[in-house]
């Protein structure tokens, strides 16, 4: 059986195409089950983020796998396979496991070592143990992969530093003011960006937020989604109101022209004379160069932003090399690992059946024999059986992890007609029906 993933990416395929695929909470059971029917998977895990979505597989036929994942894409996106199949990947085997330790460092990311995809890797294997569709293989592999992300995050820089333009700018805020905790900030803009920054500000401790955007209703859902007490949403045209009693004003709208002019933020101010901070984050630009004149206001724009962004990204890329050095061993270890997992149980099934036919012969005999001689007789046999198994046993051992070591490992099931040993007793003393479950995962924390 071969470990196989299929599945797209921001680099494979157009946006367009990744939203159809996208599986979320309510289709992602569905999804599971459709998996878990299908004849050449016995084990499966979804993994569906902003930037991909990957389906990790335990293949009882490679081919007869690949079309049924395949399959379920065409149901997600109610497109006929040719219209996707290019913009699919496919590794199997140590390629797959490559693949996965690599997302879980953070390497096949857009922003090399985000924080979020190593908690989406968590809940989507722990949605699939739920489920019970992830079983001893791909349980081992995903445990293994979640240790080399937290590996890579805490030996290297990788995860260090700022990675996006809304976090960019709430940082730059926070350099000039010298702390957020305590300010009063202003929001403009309830979009996907906005509700970036809303997130950051409140994490940096400001004390009380307040969105503003053209859509009332917009602005109100943000404020719920934030779930903070200290926020509140107004409409756009009271601007001017809150402009002189807050420290800072991050604007992020998608408006085609300025919403923020001179001579309203000269009029806001009036009457104050607290400094004003202005950080526009928007593209075209949110707020009116003239306003950065206006008496204690300072304007940083998006060049500024971006700069801090740009440069915390250029020290996370000189940190792949230092990962991709981590992945190697990793890659080295889970192998060995592996091979060891599989061929332990054939080589433990073959000693037990060995010692069984030994000990029924001997039992057979040992009425027969005088306490000497079943003493012999006990001491021969079992250096026999040790020596005839020998050679055998290091010949799987040697080949394990190799298609060999599976062909051996098949023969030898079939000639000694092996039943491998069951899973071992759980922590309660019983012993885990169904699928092997293995322990228990960490909860993931909240991903975006």
């Amino acid at each position: 059986m071969s470990v196989v993933v299929v599945g797209a990416n921001h680099r494979s395929a157009p946006l367009e195409l990744l939203e159809l695929m996208t599986v979320d909470r309510s289709r992602l059971v569905k999804v599971l089950a459709s998996l878990a029917a299908a004849e050449h998977i016995s084990e499966a895990v979804v993994l569906s983020t902003c930037n991909r979505t990957e389906v990790y597989l335990v293949a009882e036929r490679f081919h007869g796998a690949y079309d049924e994942a395949r399959d379920v894409f065409a149901d997600l996106t109610y497109l006929p396979p040719e219209r996707f199949a290019d913009s699919l990947y496919v590794h199997h085997d140590d390629d797959a496991v490559r693949h996965l330790f690599a997302v879980a460092a953070g390497l096949d990311s857009a922003v090399p070592g985000e924080h979020e995809v190593l908690g989406q890797l968590r809940g989507a294997w722990e949605a699939a143990r739920d489920e019970g569709v992830s079983g001893r293989q791909l349980n081992a592999l995903f445990r293994h992969a979640v240790e080399v992300g937290k590996r890579a995050r805490t030996e290297t820089a990788i995860a260090q530093g700022v990675t996006s333009v809304p976090q960019a700018a709430v940082v730059i805020a926070a350099d000039h003011l010298g702390s957020l905790r305590g300010r009063d900030a202003l929001l403009v803009g309830a979009g996907s960006m906005g509700r970036s920054v809303g997130g950051f500000l409140l994490d940096a401790g400001v004390a009380s937020l307040t969105v503003a955007n053209r859509s009332i209703g917009t602005a109100t859902d943000l404020v719920a989604e934030l779930g903070s007490d200290d926020c509140v949403a107004v409409e756009l045209d009271r601007l001017g109101e809150v402009l002189g009693r807050v420290d800072l004003v991050v604007t992020a709208t998608s408006a085609p022209d300025a919403v923020v002019s001179a001579d309203l933020v000269e009029a806001g101010r009036a009457g104050t004379e607290r400094p004003l901070l202005v950080v526009d984050i928007g593209l075209p630009r949110d707020v009116d160069p003239a306003a950065g004149r206006v008496d204690g206001v300072t304007l940083l724009d998006l060049h500024a932003v971006t700069a801090l962004t740009d440069a915390s990204l250029a020290e996370r890329h000189r940190e792949v090399v230092a990962v991709q050095q981590i992945l190697e061993q990793e890659l080295a270890r889970f192998a060995a690992v592996a091979s060891a997992r599989e061929v332990d149980p054939v080589v433990r099934a073959m000693r037990d059946r060995f010692e069984e036919v030994r000990r029924t012969e001997l039992d057979r005999s040992v009425g027969r024999l005088s306490p000497e001689q079943a003493q012999a007789v006990e001491e021969v046999t079992r250096s026999l059986v040790a020596k005839l198994l020998h050679e055998p046993t290091v010949s799987l051992k040697r080949a394990a992890g190799t298609s060999l070591g599976d062909r051996l490992a098949e023969s030898v099931r079939d000639l000694f007609d092996l039943v491998e040993p069951g899973p071992a007793p759980g922590r309660d003393g019983g012993t885990t029906g169904g699928v092997d479950r293995g322990d228990a995962p960490e909860q993931p924390p909240a991903s975006s």
